[in-house]
C-alpha cells in the first residue's frame, strides 16, 4: 500500500537528487534535500485539508490529482510562478525573466522579494476565508468545544466571514501604508497593491469555492434520488444525468484543490529563497516536496485516516488560519520559515493526540457497555 501510493514520490526523489548532483554537485544535493523537507513540513496541513476534499472524488479524479495536478503543482507553482511574478512586477517579458533567473540570481531574488506583499495578500486572504468558513460552521464533532460552540452561533450571521476578512485586509493595508509613510514613503504605492491583491484572493475563493460547493450540493441531491433514477433509466434506456453532474462536481473540486495548493505553496516558494536563489535547485527541491504532499493526501484518503482521527481536519484548518495570519504579517515583518512550519506541525500533532485520546475513551466506554450487557445476560440466564 505504501509503495503503491508513494512509489512515484520515491522515484521523483531519486531522479531529483541525481539531477541536483549533476547540476550543483554535493552542495546542490544538500540544498535540494533541505528544500524538500521544508516543503513537506510547511505543507502537511495542506495534505490533510486536501484529503478531506479528495475523499469525495472517485478513483479517476484521484488519479488526475496525482498526474495533471502534480504537473500544475511542480512545474506551474514551483517553476513557472516565480518567473511570472518577476515578469509582472518588473514589467519585463517572460524570456527576460527566465534569463534573469538563470544569469542574475541576486537581482531575480530581489524582484521576487519585492513582489512578496502582493503574493502574501492574495494567499493570506484565500487561506483566511477557508479557516473562517470552517470555524463558523456548526459541526457535530467539535475539537475545542469551548471556542467552536460560540463561533458556530456567530456563524449564523450572513457574510460574517467576508466582513472579517475584509477588515483584516483593510487593517493590514493601512498599517503597511502608515509604516511606509513613517520610513520615507518608499512603499506607499504598494499598500494599494496589497489591497487589490487581497481582494483578488477573496474573489478567487468565492468563485472557485462557490462553484465547487454548488456542484457538490447538486451531486448530493442527485445521490438521494439515485434509486429512482436507476429504475427510470433502466425503463427508458437513456443515460442518467448523474454522471455528467458528478463530472462537473469533481472538476470544480479539482480546480478548488489546485487553487488551494497554490495558496499553500506561496510561503514555500518565498521561504525557499532563504536557502537558495537558484531557480533550478528550488524547483527540484520544492517539486520533490510537492510530490510527497500529493502522495500523502491520497494515502490519508485510502487509509480512512480522517474518519479514524476525527480532529485532524480541525487541526489542519487551525493551521491554515495560523498560516493566513503569518502571511499577512510577513507583508511588513519577516518571520522565519521554521516558525511557520512548526506552528502547523504542532497544531496537527495536537489534534492527532486529541483524536487518539477520544478513540481510547470511546473504546473504554464500549468495553464497559459490553461487559454490562454480558452481566445482564448471565443474571437473566440464572
Amino acid at each position: 500500500m505504501v509503495l503503491k501510493t508513494f512509489g512515484w514520490s520515491f522515484a521523483v526523489t531519486a531522479l531529483g537528487l541525481v539531477a541536483a548532483v549533476f547540476y550543483g554537485g554535493w552542495t546542490g544535493f544538500g540544498i535540494v534535500a533541505i528544500l524538500s523537507i521544508l516543503e513537506i513540513s510547511l505543507s502537511f496541513d495542506n495534505a490533510v485539508v486536501n484529503a478531506g476534499i479528495l475523499k469525495k472524488m472517485n478513483a479517476f479524479w484521484q488519479k488526475i490529482f496525482l498526474t495533471v495536478g502534480v504537473l500544475i503543482a511542480v512545474f506551474g507553482m514551483r517553476l513557472v510562478f516565480p518567473v511570472v511574478i518577476v515578469a509582472i512586477s518588473a514589467k519585463i517579458g517572460p524570456i527576460d525573466a527566465v534569463d534573469l533567473a538563470l544569469n542574475d540570481k541576486d537581482h531575480y531574488q530581489e524582484l521576487v522579494t519585492d513582489a512578496h506583499p502582493a503574493i502574501a495578500a492574495f494567499g493570506g486572504m484565500f487561506l483566511l476565508m477557508i479557516f473562517l468558513d470552517f470555524i463558523f460552521e456548526d459541526r457535530d464533532i467539535k475539537w475545542l468545544a469551548w471556542l467552536e460552540r460560540p463561533l458556530a452561533k456567530l456563524g449564523k450571521v450572513d457574510m460574517l466571514s467576508v466582513c472579517i476578512a475584509l477588515v483584516v485586509l483593510l487593517a493590514t493595508a493601512m498599517t503597511f501604508a502608515t509604516h511606509a509613510h513613517q520610513h520615507g514613503g518608499a512603499h506607499v504605492d504598494k499598500a494599494e497593491t496589497v489591497l487589490l491583491s487581497g481582494i483578488a484572493g477573496l474573489i478567487t475563493y468565492m468563485i472557485v469555492g462557490g462553484l465547487s460547493g454548488y456542484f457538490e450540493d447538486k451531486l448530493e441531491e442527485d445521490e438521494e434520488r439515485e434509486h429512482e433514477e436507476e429504475e427510470e433509466a433502466a425503463r427508458s434506456g437513456k443515460p442518467r444525468s448523474a454522471v455528467a453532474l458528478a463530472g462537473k462536481a469533481a472538476f470544480f473540486m479539482f480546480l478548488y484543490l489546485e487553487v488551494l495548493d497554490a495558496s499553500f505553496s506561496f510561503d514555500g516558494v518565498i521561504g525557499a529563497f532563504a536557502v537558495t536563489n537558484d531557480i533550478v535547485l528550488m524547483a527540484l527541491g520544492l517539486g520533490i516536496g510537492a510530490m510527497y504532499v500529493r502522495s500523502l493526501t491520497v494515502y490519508l484518503v485510502r487509509q480512512g485516516t480522517l474518519d479514524d482521527y476525527v480532529y485532524l481536519e480541525h487541526g489542519a484548518h487551525y493551521a491554515i488560519g495560523a498560516l493566513a495570519v503569518i502571511l499577512m504579517i510577513t507583508i511588513q515583518y519577516q518571520i522565519h520559515e521554521v516558525i511557520t512550519g512548526l506552528v502547523g506541525v504542532v497544531l496537527i500533532a495536537w489534534s492527532f493526540w486529541s483524536s487518539v485520546r477520544r478513540n481510547k475513551r470511546l473504546a473504554e466506554a464500549e468495553g464497559k457497555a459490553a461487559g454490562s450487557d454480558e452481566k445482564t445476560e448471565v443474571s437473566s440466564g440464572v
